[in-house]
């Protein structure tokens, strides 16, 4: 048996201290490079918490500018002074936001001119509004309301949110970059750490080893491996903890991200709704003010019409122009009041099928031969509850749109679908079922930019005199009063698709039940038996309708109330018919039918409104409503529909008499 060979104490000793020695060089060495690491790892995090900062800020300061313009819109339109200080306080929002948003990229030079741009367009954009709210302050509102659209009008806003996307897309840069130096930086700090600590076990066992005796560093080894198989299954353990925590911090910062995009997208859409309502308020009021006008326009060009006679030709061409005009001014009226949401819709159940198939031969003649309009029903649509004039009218407008988007040559495709739609696949739309209108176009397509205004009042990229900016905001508003929506997509050179959604209604189509009214005499034919009393704020409107009255043959008589309509009502007894104004100074048009009903029974009511939805102030159910401007037929149609209603006895749902 072979014995083995002994080392002397001394050669371990030797072994032990060179052992020593190198590795006491070579901790320091770690030492200085784990230092080098984590401060570069410090400073990749400070960078990366940075660029979240400065994202943070950019989105605050378009949020405090969109908010405090926000307020300033309302604040001119309803002079509440509360609306403006919250406009002031957003804007020394934005202001305060602007300041951190320069000291955080002073920096970075292509951000700092970014910033630096910004601040003027800021500072303009900023002496603009104040304009508007000093207007409105000192309680000029219709001046205040057109120096706000004026502003809104100007490049500075749009420039303004530029630069900001610019800014947030360039620091999305940086910080995916720094995200990934940072990654790397702790990843060779950690390297660094575990041997640092593997060196210091070993100078452990190098010391334990000087210590002992030779006999005993054999022990001593089998003691280390130990310690060191120990120690791996710790580190081993610590790993996957640490990789656990790493997955769970990552799919944290993705749902956090998916809920930033998800807000951001329902933020655009909430401002989206509010610039629509606040539009649609003020073409509202102007179009009730312009329907006025207008019936003092039409009514004093068709009295000029019937008193010619025909004995002066140019005279009739010129005034038969002026009614060309001034039918044209009432149908973009009604444009205004349907993009306002006060034009009434008179819904019933509809057929989208059979509407599509009584549009087509319409469009054909409106697109022209080079347009081919392809439809496809691949399965029964479902009824939906609509006014299918205005439905007509929202697939006419889509399809002019398409037209000029491919130049007057190539393919229209109308396409219906019956869907499901689920909390948040489309937004403002509430869980159900719906039928899908898709018109398809061949055209150019539209850039992201132009999607984003597509439904704008008065927005459009058509030359000047082709377009009136009108046409989508119309099918938008026809959408929302119909409780649906309308989405868009487009890409480049690939065409556009707009989609309307209406909901379901019922399983069958049926027309709806249509109360029959009395027979009414033939217009003209048989004047009114007794004064028709005509009940008017305004003394230009007034005089017009009275002129009316009389060259139709009635006997009118003005007043400019409602208290003096009653007064004179109590003094004749020969009043057979009352034509009023809805909304008048004092006594309301549906307060004097109130009165009227209670203290005299049995007399015709006509009402005249210029704004459909003064109709909605209160009950006139059974009453005849006569819409400004009207001509002499409507006019008459009216006192006629009227004297029926009156005779037939019980009350029925108003009918609005149509124009002629």
């Amino acid at each position: 048996m072979t014995a083995e060979p002994v080392i002397p104490d001394v050669v371990w000793r030797g072994l032990a201290s060179l052992l020593a020695f190198a590795a006491a060089i070579l901790l320091i060495a770690l030492v200085g490079l784990v230092y080098i690491s984590n401060t570069k790892r410090d400073e990749d995090h400070a960078r990366e918490r940075h660029s979240y900062e400065v994202m943070t800020t950019t989105y605050g300061l378009g949020g405090a500018i969109e908010s405090s313009e926000a307020a300033l819109g309302r604040y001119v339109m309803s002079g509440d002074r509360q609306v403006g200080t919250r406009y002031y306080h957003e804007w020394l929002r934005a202001g305060s936001a602007l300041g951190k948003l320069k000291r955080l990229t002073y920096d970075d030079p292509a951000s700092s001119k970014l910033v630096g741009r910004f601040e003027a367009l800021y500072a303009l954009h900023g002496k603009d509004l104040a304009q508007a709210a000093t207007l409105a302050n000192y309680k000029k509102g219709w001046a205040a309301i057109s120096l706000f659209y004026k502003v809104g009008q100007k490049p500075e806003g749009p420039a303004m949110r530029a630069i900001l996307r610019q800014l947030a897309l360039r620091e999305q840069g940086l910080l995916a970059r720094r995200a990934d130096e940072a990654q790397a930086s702790a990843e060779r700090s950690n390297m660094m750490a575990a041997l640092l600590s593997f060196l210091g076990i070993c100078l452990v066992l190098s010391a334990a080893a000087l210590g002992a005796a030779t006999v005993q560093a054999v022990a001593q080894r089998g003691i280390a491996r130990r310690n060191f198989r120990r120690e791996q299954e710790r580190a081993e353990t610590l790993e996957a903890r640490v990789a656990e925590r790493t997955r769970e911090l990552e799919g944290a910062n993705r749902r956090l991200r998916a809920e930033a995009q998800e807000r951001a997208q329902a933020e655009a859409t909430l401002r989206q709704v509010q610039k629509m309502e606040a539009v649609g308020q003020l073409t509202g009021g102007i179009a009730h003010d312009f329907n006025n006008m207008l019936a003092v326009v039409v009514g004093g060009v068709e009295i000029a019409l019937r008193r010619l006679s025909g004995r002066d030709a140019e005279a009739r061409r010129h005034l038969e122009n002026a009614m060309e005009g001034a039918n044209r001014a009432a149908e973009l009226t009604r444009r205004l009041l349907a993009l306002a949401r006060s034009e009434p819709l008179l819904p019933e159940s509809v057929d989208a099928e059979a509407l599509i198939g009584r549009l087509s031969e319409l469009l054909d003649r409106t697109l022209g031969e080079r347009i081919r309009i392809d439809t496809d029903f691949t399965e029964p649509p479902w009824p939906v509850w609509a006014d299918p004039h205005q439905f007509e009218n929202a697939l006419l407008n889509l399809a002019v749109n398409a037209r000029d988007a491919m130049a007057g040559e190539g393919t229209l495709h109308i396409e219906t679908a019956n869907v499901h739609v689920s909390t948040g696949t489309v937004p403002e739309l509430a869980p159900g079922p719906y039928l899908r209108i898709a018109v398809s176009d061949t055209g150019e397509g539209m850039p992201e930019q132009v999607m984003e205004r597509a439904f704008e009042p008065f927005f459009t990229t058509k030359p000047v005199g082709k377009g009136t900016g009108l046409g989508l905001a119309q099918v938008f508003a026809f959408a929302r009063q119909s409780h649906g929506a309308v989405t868009i997509k487009s890409e480049l050179s690939s065409g556009t698709t707009v989609s309307i959604y209406l909901p379901r209604h019922g399983d069958t189509v049926s027309a709806p039940a249509i109360p029959a009214l009395a027979p009414a005499p033939p217009p003209g034919e048989k004047p009114v038996d007794g004064v028709v009393l005509v009940v008017e704020d305004d003394p230009r409107v007034r005089a017009t309708t009275i002129a009316g009255l009389t060259e139709l043959g009635h006997a009118p008589l003005p007043c400019g109330s409602g208290e003096e309509a009653l007064e004179v009502m109590a003094r004749r007894q020969d009043v057979r018919l009352v034509v009023s104004d809805i909304v008048m100074p004092g006594m309301s048009g549906v307060e004097l039918v109130g009165h009227i009903g209670s203290q005299h029974p049995g007399t015709a009511i006509l009402m005249v409104t210029g704004f459909t939805g003064e109709a909605e102030t209160g009950d006139l159910s059974g009453y005849e409503i006569l819409r400004k401007p009207f001509t002499l037929a409507a006019l008459q149609r009216g006192v006629d529909n009227a004297l029926a209603r009156a005779v037939s006895g019980p009350r029925r749902p108003p009918a609005v008499s149509a124009e002629a």
